[in-house]
């Protein structure tokens, strides 16, 4: 038995599901054809009803939309899209602050029939980009910095120091958070890393965040799939010619505790043939456990 999950950044999933040429017929099409069982979205960016109108058609196909809006209307929003029904949903990880901004959900599932793993949770997280630490943007680089002290926090409860979930119920529960972290871990993760260092998502304090939460117990699934650089990334710029020179950054991961981590079969990522066939400026990032 395995499980196929995808986290991808959609950047608008009413712009996402719309055919943008002969050739590129959206998201609906890559819909139609992943092998995923589960997939989280981050940058929904709609209200309840106009998702589920974008994605009627698979919904219609038996698919599940879990999913939670900010209320910063077209911001954020981010969702658990399910083959299966989810069996419990939470919204947001306890923040006055940032619950109601649309930034984190997460699902529980039965048991994935994988070996080691009892009961399946996963997460779906969009982390703020921030800003660097200099006027007019100080203000926002404070608020990721508020963000991952908090969601950091969360995560921390959620595995003890072996990466076995602390809830009080199987310890063998598998967890995987995936999303658009907006931090690139190493220098690996980006092109140009060098002409970033100033850059948020590739701040000192951004990338210690991540190296102490793979030091907690999470594993970087991709990075431990794909050990050798560069990349693979998942987000390139539409301007300019970042797509075509692959000068991306890798900042859409799957964290995974230790049950899940240990299962982790292979990750790919769906970069597009080309430019004019991409329905997002994220690629969809897909781990098969199992």
């Amino acid at each position: 038995m395995s499980i196929v999950i995808t986290t991808v950044n959609v950047n608008g999933i009413r712009a996402a599901v719309r055919q943008r040429n002969e050739r590129n017929a959206g998201m609906l099409r890559w819909l139609s054809e992943a092998p995923s069982d589960v997939i989280v979205l981050q940058e929904i960016r709609a209200s309840h009803k106009q998702a589920h109108e974008a994605l009627a058609p698979v919904l219609e196909g038996g698919w599940h939309l879990t999913m939670t809006e900010s209320s910063v209307k077209g911001h954020a929003g981010v969702g658990v899209l399910s083959r299966i029904e989810p069996a419990a949903v939470r919204t947001g990880f306890g923040s006055a602050e940032f619950d109601d901004l649309g930034r984190y959900v997460e699902a529980d599932f039965g048991a994935p029939g994988i070996d080691g793993v009892g009961e399946l949770t996963v997460g779906a997280l969009y982390l703020p980009k921030g800003a660097a630490d200099t006027p007019p943007d100080a203000a926002k680089f404070e608020e990721k910095k508020r963000f991952l002290d908090e969601f950091g926090a969360y995560l921390a409860g959620l595995i003890d120091p072996d990466g076995r979930v602390q809830d009080g119920g199987a310890r063998d529960r598998g967890v995987v958070v995936g999303g658009d972290w907006n931090i690139a871990p190493a220098e690996a993760d980006i092109k140009n890393w060098k002409g970033n260092l100033t850059s948020p998502g590739f701040l000192p304090h951004e990338r210690a965040w991540v190296a102490g939460l793979l030091a907690s117990g999470w594993s970087d699934v991709v990075r431990d799939l794909h050990p050798e650089g560069p990349g693979p990334y998942s987000w390139w710029s539409w301007r300019g010619k970042a797509f075509d020179n692959d000068a991306g950054w890798r900042i859409d991961y799957q964290l995974a505790n230790a049950p899940m981590a240990a299962a982790a079969r292979s990750a790919v990522v769906d970069r597009a043939d080309a430019y004019d066939l991409r329905w997002s400026d994220h690629a969809p990032v897909t781990v098969t456990f199992g």
